[in-house]
């Protein structure tokens, strides 16, 4: 088995934030997984974004990956979600502080940069991922700050409740300190997700 993590920068969908990107796949390589740093497109409306992660999905196993897993932060957990929750091609996916809610008015950069600024009701419905969720969704790993003041930690609970709701394994932690756009978060007292979904991972039979 051969298990391949695609990385997602965050960027509010507006810009790829390198700190997200390849030390993160640095990190999964420690593990012994396989990793790429996939630069999805941005100033882009949906679904060109989703689109364009499901053919790097389809390339990656063209590849010989067996097992893929997305792994995205705040936006970039947006567009790991909905492609999670989108497809069947998805194993397994790993989101920090990730924007999940379009209904919700927090974070209004990613949802503008995705889908306008006067998105219909249903089409801000329809891209946000607590209303995605059903029982055939893959494993998900989700970790946020309760310091998150750019991306409220409500976002991440809108996912898990559904996720529960629905059967589907996950694993929620939440970090009482720490802004946004931690990464990796070394230094930090949130640099405990890595050794946290270093876990879960093994215990998925991911590494």
């Amino acid at each position: 088995m051969t298990t391949h993590v695609i990385v997602l920068p965050g960027g509010g969908y507006r810009h790829h934030a390198t700190h997200e990107g390849e030390p993160v796949a640095e990190w999964l390589r420690s593990l012994g997984v396989e990793a790429s740093v996939y630069k999805y497109p941005v100033k882009a409306r949906h679904p060109r974004v989703s689109d364009a992660i499901r053919l790097e999905i389809a390339r990656v196993r063209e590849a010989g990956a067996t097992k893929v897993g997305l792994l995205g932060f705040s936006a970039g957990g947006h567009a790991a979600g909905y492609v999670a929750l989108t497809t069947a091609d998805v194993d397994f996916a790993i989101l920090g502080y990730p924007v999940v809610s379009m209904l919700l008015e927090t974070h209004e950069a990613s949802r503008v940069s995705l889908i306008g600024a006067h998105a219909t009701p249903d089409l801000r419905a329809a891209t946000s991922l607590e209303r995605l969720v059903t029982p055939s969704a893959p494993p998900f790993f989700v970790w946020h700050t309760g310091e998150d003041a750019a991306v409220p930690v409500e976002h991440a609970y809108l996912l898990a409740q559904a996720l529960a709701v629905n059967g589907v394994p996950h694993e929620l932690h939440v970090f009482a300190r720490g802004k946004h756009g931690l990464g990796l978060a070394a230094g930090t007292a949130s640099s405990e997700w890595t050794a946290l979904c270093a876990n879960w991972l093994a215990e998925q039979h991911l590494r």
